[in-house]
């Protein structure tokens, strides 16, 4: 009952902004002359006309669609990560003007597909107060970016990135919010390919928005720390350093959750580097080591002084690059293997997964983690990163023994054609 409330309570809303609407596009200037004119106290002067015309807007810019069906209707410029890479640095900053130039046609389109398909969702999963947030979020985002004038100086460049700072801290926990939401309204979910496929698009639109946005911001620094970098691409990227910081990280989590954690043991291609991308990565290996180091804790709970190592084998060659996580925690039960990259799909009972905080997502400052298991996005949500940047995440699993997982992705520079973001 309270969840239907919530979706009454939702649609009188929109409903009560759309007569606002109306009303303030016949006589927004003379309802407020008016009002100003009906009281002699100064206070409701300039704050009443400003906090007016700010409402005026956000109503007008939330039914006011015709701009964001045009931006839907143009296809999106993906650009490769060996563009930006050889793109380079300027001393004039000249590569920040292209740069900022690229993104000021680029966003408004992307976002705009994003709009679409919260459209095109079944409208009671639409209506669900959470997703409904998120959308209004990339409403709001659209008219913001979509109003920012021909990027021509180095100063609008400035207050451009400015303004990309501040959306990319309001969008931080967008897909916290569709896990919850997708959760709560699961039953009423009938078209799950319908979901998985929004769910995929969303995820790795947002992956794409996040990149070329870091990428931008990333060209402004020029900190001792990020000598290495081009923007967002790591020159020397060295997968054994990166593997041990969150193999590090998700024990000492472990531990604090279980009492216990397997220790980590790193073979094969050691000491390769290469440049890629770190962001993408920074979510799926953590996501793959909690899923091993929880399979190997829980088959092995009655000795946690003496758990059997998790495995990770590195493989490099010319074209791409491999990273196989092996754990001894049991295997996948059959009947669950074929479901293990569904959406929503966790074998953490229920009482595990109301605990507020989603296990399966690293939050948006990369930096912290929830509980050690959530609502089922991390298998998922790792497979559609992975073909996103071009590559597959596979798993075969030896129930009773324990389950290896394949995370292969192409190199940036390599003799192939790279992806696209």
């Amino acid at each position: 009952m309270r969840f239907l409330r919530n979706y009454s309570s939702t649609l009188l809303c929109r409903r009560l902004d759309a007569t606002a609407q109306r009303a303030s596009s016949i006589g927004f200037a003379r309802q407020l002359e008016r009002f100003r004119s009906s009281t002699n106290d100064a206070k409701y002067d300039r704050v009443e006309e400003r906090e007016a015309r700010e409402r005026h807007n956000a109503v007008t810019a939330f039914y006011n669609q015709s701009a964001i069906d045009l931006a839907a209707a143009k296809p999106s410029i993906r650009l490769t990560p060996r563009t930006l890479l050889y793109a380079g640095k300027h001393p004039d900053g000249s590569h920040l003007l292209r740069s900022v130039q690229y993104l000021h046609k680029e966003l408004p389109v992307r976002i705009a597909h994003r709009i679409s398909g919260f459209r095109n969702l079944p409208f009671i999963i639409g209506c669900h107060p959470t997703i409904l947030n998120v959308h209004e979020m990339y409403i709001r985002s659209f008219n913001i970016l979509s109003q920012v004038a021909e990027i021509k100086d180095l100063e609008a460049e400035k207050h451009y990135t400015r303004l990309l700072r501040t959306l990319l801290q309001e969008h931080r926990n967008v897909v916290t919010l569709l896990a919850e939401g997708f959760r709560e309204c699961r039953k009423h979910i009938k078209q799950e390919d319908l979901i998985k496929n929004f769910l995929d698009r969303t995820l790795t639109s947002r992956l794409g928005i996040r990149m070329l946005a870091e990428h931008h911001i990333g060209l402004h620094d020029e900190s001792p720390e990020n000598q290495n970098f081009v923007g967002i691409i790591c020159l020397q990227t060295n997968l054994k350093v990166f593997i041990e910081k969150w193999a590090d990280f998700v024990r000492r989590q472990c531990e604090n959750r279980f009492g216990g954690a397997p220790s980590v043991r790193i073979d094969g291609h050691v000491s390769a580097t290469f440049p890629y991308i770190i962001q993408p990565l920074d979510y799926i290996i953590p996501e793959l080591l909690k899923n091993a180091f929880r399979a190997v804790v829980e088959q092995n709970s009655d000795r946690l002084s003496h758990l059997p190592d998790v495995v990770v084998t590195i493989s490099s060659n010319d074209t791409d690059f491999i990273i196989r996580i092996r754990d001894r925690g049991g295997g996948i039960p059959h009947k669950y293997v074929k479901r293990a990259f569904e959406y929503h799909f966790s074998t953490a009972s229920d009482s595990d997964q109301d605990r507020g905080a989603l296990g399966s997502i690293i939050s948006p400052d990369l930096g912290h983690a929830g509980p050690m298991f959530g609502f089922g996005f991390g298998l998922p949500a790792s497979r559609a990163y992975a073909e996103y940047l071009g590559g597959s995440l596979a798993l075969q699993t030896m129930q009773g023994i324990g389950t290896d997982v394949y995370l292969r992705l192409p190199h940036i520079d390599g003799k192939e054609d790279c992806f696209r973001i």
